[in-house]
């Protein structure tokens, strides 16, 4: 049977104490054997093979599919151009100016593509660097983040204070995490704040239109246009101004969050929101259709900030369903005009 001590209290440099392996030759008392300490050592991992380099099939497929239709456009411009000259010269001129005009303008919209793609790029990238900078809580990478942030949002003249207040403090602060932090408060909030207010418009637009809209195919179309305005509004908002080729990169990425966060379904908060305000034991299946409606594009709107803000949420709390919820089903009570002082 094993004998069990009951609890007493000693001290560590009582000569009856002794502290490790107890000696045979020593009468103690008591023997404090302390516990091995575990140590995690690192476990060297098999790198996985190289993976065997591809022919790029599909990308030579559509290049060489995208040059046959290029050539295939040039010769009809150019055999269009000529049968104008057959006909009659100042016909062939206003068929030559047409053609110089459209490619001045293709080569205006692909500057104006590559420019927006550039931007949007930097803003991922300062949103990378910074989330590296925050876990490593390096100081140089940080400074480097906050003056990429700085020429990003250099346009922006409501920011005008908050930069100089940045840039006033910049080499006094050590941590790069605190770094990140002091410039997110004096950049941000502003833009958070409108950003905000973009998603709440027009998670209420939606939800009116779908509620009053009569036909199925005209809520698909106005929710579709409302959401890709609303992610430009917002990456325009944040620095990012991309253009046609760079809404689509944006779109996907909006919809991978939205794929790793929850996607759009409607998640337990959203329904705490709808029958806590009681919309639908109050309000008819068409209005109740509205409001999800509008909560589905304000799931869409905070994604989409989280997408496009050029840093990660540190400092200042990121906006959530709720917040927005409380504008988009606050019920509205009817203005009671004043009675005059004359009304009897």
């Amino acid at each position: 049977m094993t004998k069990v001590r009951k609890p007493a209290t000693f001290r560590l440099d009582d000569p009856g104490v002794t502290v490790g392996i107890q000696d045979q030759t020593a009468r103690t008392r008591i023997v404090v054997r302390p516990e091995p300490e575990t140590e995690i050592l690192p476990v060297n991992m098999p790198e996985p093979p190289p993976r065997k380099p591809r022919w790029p099939w599909a990308a030579l497929f559509w290049s060489a599919l995208g040059g046959l239709v290029s050539l295939a456009l040039g010769l009809a411009i150019t055999q269009l151009i000529e049968d104008l000259y057959v006909r009659a010269p100042w016909l062939g001129s206003i068929g030559l100016a047409l053609a110089i005009l459209a490619a001045i303008a293709l080569l205006v919209i692909v500057a104006r593509e590559a420019i927006g793609l550039a931007r949007l790029r930097a803003v991922e990238q300062v949103r990378a660097r910074a989330q590296d900078a925050i876990a490593g809580d390096d100081r140089d990478e940080a400074r480097e983040v906050v003056h990429e942030l700085l020429a990003i949002l250099q346009s922006k003249a409501a920011l005008a204070r908050g930069r100089a207040e940045l840039s006033a403090h910049l080499e006094e602060i050590i941590d790069g995490r605190d770094l990140l932090r002091v410039a997110e408060r004096e950049l941000l909030p502003l833009l958070d704040a409108q950003a905000r207010r973009l998603v709440t418009g027009a998670a209420k637009r939606v939800s009116v239109v779908t509620a009053v809209s009569p036909r199925a195919a005209v809520d698909i179309v106005f929710v579709f246009i409302t959401a890709v305005m609303l992610i430009r509004r917002l990456a325009d908002l944040y620095g990012g101004r991309p253009g046609a080729l760079g809404m689509i990169r944006l779109i996907r990425h909006v919809i991978a969050h939205l794929a790793v966060t929850g996607g759009m379904a409607v998640g337990d908060s959203l329904v705490q929101q709808v029958v806590g305000h009681g919309v639908a034991a109050r309000l008819s299946a068409r209005l109740g259709e509205g409001v999800l409606n509008g909560l589905l594009t304000a799931r869409l709107g905070l994604a989409a900030i989280e997408v496009a803000r050029p840093l990660p949420f540190l400092a200042l709390p990121p906006p959530s369903i709720s917040d927005l919820a409380g504008d988009l089903l606050r019920r509205r009570e009817p203005s009671r005009g004043r009675e005059s002082p004359d009304a009897s």
